[in-house]
């Protein structure tokens, strides 16, 4: 397999020869050519990985070649070969657009890493501009499905906000897609290139989570062995997530407060003040009035917090959203199989009630592309899972640790019992979904 595809193009044959040997030793398919123009009609319907091009040449020197061929492809990586005495202009052409250059004579070894590197850092931007392009395409709204009237006005509130930074407040049940909603407002804003910062407040030590979103400096505390820089630094020019925001210590929210109202924080044991400019997106399956009324949340941070209120309905609230989410669903899991889904299983779907909303409708989707037979999903294999499903379920007079345990249990058998998968289902760190396992006793199925 060839290492790549070069374009060599020197006036010079002996040069042509000794490097276009070089590189071919090296395991890469070589095109020679002895002029700018020969080279720019290669470049043009062959579309070489990379371009080496001595500077000085007859007619067309290798600056104007280069120019022709950034005119073509900017992300083209251009080497250039200079003699020693004309380094200046190999820089002139490093300004226009080449990415580095080689002096003559040239070393094998030298030749041969440098073009390695070259070709490895486009790969590299290659990758990282086709997972923009993914995350893009992925958390657009229109990736949101929905018709109803309801998410057609979350679909209006979304679309009017995500190019401010005004603070979002994200409410609704638990698997309502409010961490999709999160991701959709950031990858929609003028910070899509800078990080989205998640925190789970639910899933942190509440005596953890004050270093979490702040920092601390070395010897604030045992075991603060180096300086650490918080979420709100590390999300600084993005947008930080606080995700089941409800669940915050009462103690913590003041700091939190002070820190969206001045847009700076301090680090746990620190005097420096440090500048944070983040946008932050903040959800809860909570009524965080209720929990103002009883003293478990502060009202001057609610209405901080709520400056655009987007509130999630239940999947029961829109009924007729439900097919449209379970063709989806069924489409992804089954990848490359053309699994169909019967009118009559759509409408089974419909009447469940789904108590754990989009979240359940997914794992649900996922388990009978898994167990079926063929590539039609049918109304009875559908009741048979739904029978199933709701035999699962805890009982309406179960304690919390039961309904936990419920919880937990289903979201490893829908992943196959792989850890990391029903944490990141069930919106915590893989070292909580152990914790929890060990404290309920829950041990892989055979």
């Amino acid at each position: 397999m060839s290492a790549g595809r070069i374009l060599l193009v020197d006036d010079d044959e002996s040069i042509r020869k000794v490097i276009g040997y070089m590189l071919e030793e090296a395991g890469y398919d070589v095109e020679t050519c002895a002029s700018a123009d020969a080279g720019l009609r290669a470049f043009s319907e062959r579309r070489p990985d990379l371009v080496l091009s001595d500077i000085k040449m007859p007619k067309k020197d290798g600056i104007e070649l280069l120019g022709d061929l950034k005119a073509i492809d900017a992300s083209v990586p251009v080497i250039i070969l200079t003699a020693f005495g004309t380094v200046e202009t190999a820089v002139e052409a490093m300004k226009r657009g080449a990415i580095d250059y080689l002096t003559k004579p040239i070393a094998r070894d030298e030749l041969v890493l440098t073009i390695a590197k070259t070709l490895k850092l486009r790969r590299l931007e290659a990758e990282n501009e086709d997972l923009r392009d993914t995350l893009n395409d992925r958390f657009r709204f229109s990736s949101i499905i929905g018709l109803s009237p309801a998410m057609t006005a979350v679909f209006e509130t979304l679309k009017k906000v995500a190019a401010t930074d005004a603070t979002v407040l994200i409410t609704g049940e638990s698997g309502t897609g409010k961490e999709l909603v999160a991701k959709a407002l950031h990858f929609n804003s003028p910070r899509r290139a800078q990080r989205l910062v998640t925190v789970n407040c639910a899933a942190i030590p509440h005596e953890l989570l004050e270093s979490e979103l702040f920092g601390h400096v070395r010897g604030a505390f045992t075991g603060a062995i180096r300086d650490k820089p918080g979420k709100f630094e590390l999300a600084s020019g993005g947008t930080l997530f606080l995700d089941e925001i409800g669940a915050m210590p009462v103690q913590l929210q003041a700091k939190l407060l002070r820190a969206l109202q001045e847009r700076e924080i301090e680090r746990i044991g620190g005097e420096r003040v440090v500048e944070v400019d983040v946008r932050v997106v903040a959800a809860t399956n909570r009524l965080l009035p209720a929990l103002i009324a009883e003293g478990a949340f502060r009202e001057d941070l609610y209405y901080r917090l709520n400056v655009v209120p987007v509130r999630l309905p239940a999947l029961r609230e829109r009924t007729g959203d439900i097919p449209l989410l379970a063709k989806h669903f069924v489409a992804r899991f089954a990848r490359e199989s053309r699994v169909t889904v019967s009118r009559g299983a759509l409408d089974a779907m419909a009447r469940y009630r789904w108590p754990g909303n989009v979240r359940e409708l997914e794992n649900f989707c996922e388990r009978i592309v898994l167990m079926r037979s063929g590539n039609a999903i049918d109304e009875p294999a559908v009741e048979r899972h739904l029978a199933t499903l709701a035999g699962d379920a805890a009982p309406a007079t179960a304690t919390l640790r039961e309904i936990e345990r419920a919880t937990v249990l289903d979201a490893l058998r829908s992943c196959g019992w792989n850890q990391s998968r029903a944490a990141r289902r069930l919106g915590v760190p893989r070292h909580i979904l152990l914790y929890r396992m060990k404290k309920f006793d829950i041990r892989r199925e055979p």
